[in-house]
Formats: C-alpha cells, structure tokens, sequence
C-alpha cells in the first residue's frame, strides 16, 4: 500500500495509538454497536453490510485503521488515514481526492453514546468506511473530492455540500422494494436511523435538482431525504453537478 504525500492536509495527519485506548473505550465501542447493528442487518444497504464483513470490523473492540486498510486497500485502493480531529475543507478534499478517508482516532463517551456534535472514530469507520468497499461508490468519492478541490467558489462548494449531505452523510436506496439505508449520518445514529424506517422522514426519489437546491438543516431529525435506485446513479449525478456547476452548463 503506497504512502500518499499530502500538502494542505499533511499538518493533520497522525498515527492512530492502538494501545492507548482503555478497556472502557472497547466496551463503549462495543455497546454503540451492539445498539445500531441488529436494525443495520435488517435496513442496511447490502453493499454496506458486505463491506462491513469485507474490512472485519469487530464488534466487541475499536477498529485497527492499519488493519481495515490492509483489507480495504486491494478491493478499491482507498484507506483509513487517521488525523487529529476536523479538517479544514481543502484538506478534506485533497485526502478524498487521493481515496485516503480522515479519520479520527478519539471516541465519544458513554454519556454521549446517542450524540456527538464532531465525528468520532465511530462515526468514521462504522459509519462510513464499509462503503468503501463498493468500487462504484469509492470512484464517486474520490471524484467529489477532485471536483471540490477544484474550486474555492463558495456558493458551487455548498451546492456540493448538498449532494455530499443527501448521499454521503443521509443516503437511502430502494433495493428490493424497501428503503434502505447507506448514508454515515443514518449508520451512526439510532435515532435517526429509526426516524427513516419508522416512516417519520418522507422519502422522494432522488433529483439532482432538487438536492442541490434543499438546504441541509444539522439541529433536528430529518424530514426528508432522497431515494437512489443504484450507486451509478449517484456517480453520475456527481458528474453531472460538475458539469452544470463548474463549466457552466445550467
């Protein structure tokens, strides 16, 4: 696995101290996911639920980024490259640009195990990272990052922002007549997970159109999110928005 050389995300990058984490990280680990994993088996994506199985995420200890990426890195040449907390944005699109995913290597507290307002490690691997392993899905990420990087307008970066919100973070597809969940903001959360296989979020097929144009509102559960029928289809509306957004055509 090759060393990627950074330059706006270099100050940020760190090694992930293993041995450090306590007996009551792992427990805390193991109890986030012991409360979202049963509701995951039955809602998840599939391609989620493969990839979990594919970067052998334990369920009872806290991830060995090394580890998952040696397992990661042969099926679609991304990582998990650890950092020391939130990235500035052209840091964070440099790493997606290279197919290196930050990661953060501290976990939130039993106290918070519903909430923490700033990604943690379980946020990153559990949430995002299995997805991945979808080759479809890692080319639209790093191509989101390339695009991003691309560019410091600030009104196209948060039309992106949008389409990251509403795929990334909040993502759903129809996969056998069901709604199914992939996005890291629904995986990681329990509430929210719940709040779209209860029926309590309104679901409409996904519209480049309307995505780009629905703002994103981070203090309250969502009211509506956006249904793909296959990951090509976010990878192509990720062109598609470079086209309309970057080379003008509208």
């Amino acid at each position: 696995m090759k060393t990627a050389t950074f330059s706006a995300a270099a100050p940020f990058i760190i090694r992930q101290d293993y041995a450090a984490y306590t007996a009551e990280q792992h427990a805390v680990w193991a109890e986030l996911v012991g409360r979202v994993l049963p509701e995951l088996e039955r809602h998840a994506a599939q391609e989620y639920l493969d990839g979990l199985q594919l970067i052998d995420l334990k369920k009872d200890c806290l991830p060995n980024l090394e580890s998952i990426s040696a397992r990661l890195f042969p099926r679609t040449g991304w990582n998990s490259t650890p950092v020391s907390g939130f990235l500035p944005a052209p840091a964070f699109f440099e790493m997606l640009s290279m197919r290196c995913f930050p990661t953060t290597t501290w976990l939130r507290s039993r106290e918070s195990l519903e909430y923490t307002p700033e990604p943690d490690i379980f946020h990153d691997v559990f949430g995002h990272v299995p997805m991945h392993a979808h080759l479809v899905y890692a080319d639209f990420l790093q191509h989101y990052g390339r695009v991003c990087a691309a560019t410091s307008d600030a009104t196209i970066l948060e039309k992106l922002g949008r389409l990251f919100w509403y795929t990334v973070e909040f993502g759903v597809i129809r996969q056998r007549n069901e709604i199914k969940v992939y996005g890291s903001g629904l995986i990681s959360s329990h509430g929210e997970c719940l709040n779209v296989i209860s029926g309590h979020c309104a679901i409409r097929n996904f519209s480049l159109n309307e995505v780009l144009d629905t703002p994103v509102k981070v203090n309250e559960l969502h009211k509506l999110l956006f249904a793909v029928n296959s990951f090509d289809q976010i990878y192509e509306a990720m062109h598609e928005a470079e086209r309309r957004l970057l080379h003008g055509r509208l």
